[in-house]
């Protein structure tokens, strides 16, 4: 995922700095070039040689050391970075860095790299609280560093608050956002749906499907790394939301229906990927009816369709792409939802095919548009999210 970018962690002095051994780590195995820089009170708390280990990049501490394979060390490493990540940030380094004071390595580096520069300060509530530190990270957020909130939680010093430097599943999310992908839906409003819909039948039961909500996941995220902002109306999945996107959580056809109406307008590009239940029980007053031979019958109507309405109010210059999940005739009826709802394009998938069906981590889609029929591979959701919007945009 990381092929080609080089990535700075600059550690300063404190005890959270363990847990970028956990992101350095993962960075290495996403094929990201790792550069650690150190300040000399971060040597306290890890060993230069943990990182050494992890990325098989020399750890830099002392900018006046003379074993380096570069001319100008930081400068050369501050001209190769593609993101910088200052964690965990100290109370010192946050000020040093605020008012351009380069006395060391990682300080100094830092002033010479031009890319994005993401900070998440780690320290005891009180100095996180302190006025002067929060006017510095606000000078930070001034000149385009991005500051990563603290968490709240139980502290080293045995304080609870804000101040906890957050998990390395969250400060690798920033980087990834950062340089995974080219930002080439840069401006663009995406809404994506995902997952099924529930429709009671009692308080104990209800009408439902298979659906997961990892393709509609995937598309998300895909979405949001290539710089889109995106709304995601997910029905229940027991899968975590992708980061740095709007999740509007439903359960009904009809919650969805009014989650994805309330917002189309504003949208450049729909993707349909919920599988919403097609039918709701009905109400029906009559006991008789309801009951016969001594068991309850139910009685189904039809739910709301959320595709034929946005294919109805689409606007100039929107795209809309449904799914269409058959286990027959797949493209005769794919073809018959690109007419029928005014979509620009369909992408359908047999249910019998292996590899395509739901829960399944991958997935085998045709792209269906009025001229062609593109079919993809098997490849997993995350790959056929990234085809799938990279045919959108060649058709906007």
């Amino acid at each position: 995922m990381f092929q080609g970018k080089t990535v700075l962690l600059c550690v300063t002095g404190s005890i959270a700095a363990y847990k970028i051994a956990s992101l350095a780590s993962a960075l290495k195995k996403r094929h990201a070039e790792v550069h650690v820089l150190m300040t000399e009170n971060a040597t306290n708390f890890i060993n230069p040689i943990t990182f050494e280990s992890l990325t098989g990049t020399k750890c830099l501490v002392d900018t006046f050391d003379r074993n380096f394979q570069f001319q100008v060390e930081h400068v050369s490493i501050a001209k190769k970075a593609d993101v910088v990540l200052i964690a965990p940030a100290s109370a010192n380094v946050i000020g040093k860095l605020a008012h351009g004071i380069a006395d060391d390595m990682l300080t100094t580096t830092i002033m010479a790299c031009k890319c994005k520069k993401i900070i998440s300060p780690a320290m005891n509530t009180n100095m996180f609280e302190n006025p002067i530190v929060q006017d510095n990270l606000k000078i930070l957020d001034h000149y385009g560093f991005e500051v990563i909130a603290p968490a709240d939680g139980y502290l080293a010093c045995g304080d609870t608050g804000a101040g906890k430097m957050p998990e390395p599943e969250t400060l690798l999310s920033y980087i990834e956002k950062e340089i995974a992908c080219p930002k080439d839906m840069q401006g663009k409003k995406v809404l994506v749906t995902a997952g099924p819909t529930q429709e009671m039948i009692d308080p104990v039961r209800y009408i439902t499907n298979h659906s997961s909500g990892k393709m509609g996941y995937a598309i998300a995220k895909n979405a949001m790394l290539r710089g889109a902002e995106v709304t995601l109306v997910s029905g229940p999945v027991a899968i975590a939301p992708p980061s740095f996107v709007k999740v509007v959580s439903v359960t009904t056809a009809k919650e969805m229906f009014e989650a994805v109406t309330s917002v189309s307008g504003e949208q450049d590009i729909i993707v349909k990927a919920a599988a919403v239940a097609d039918y709701r029980p009905k109400e029906v007053s009559n006991e008789k009816i309801k009951k016969k031979n001594g068991q309850m019958s139910i009685f189904l109507e039809q739910t709301d369709d959320i595709l034929k309405y946005l294919g109805e109010h689409k606007r100039q210059n929107q795209f809309l792409c449904g799914f269409s999940m058959e286990t027959q005739n797949m493209l005769g009826n794919s073809r018959a939802k690109l007419e029928k709802k005014n979509l620009d394009m369909v992408a359908a998938n047999n249910l019998k095919v292996e590899g395509a069906g739901f829960q399944g981590d991958t997935n085998v889609l045709t792209l269906i548009t009025q001229e062609e029929e593109v079919s993809l591979p098997l490849m997993s959701k995350e790959d056929a999210a990234s085809k799938l919007l990279d045919k959108i945009l060649s058709l906007m």
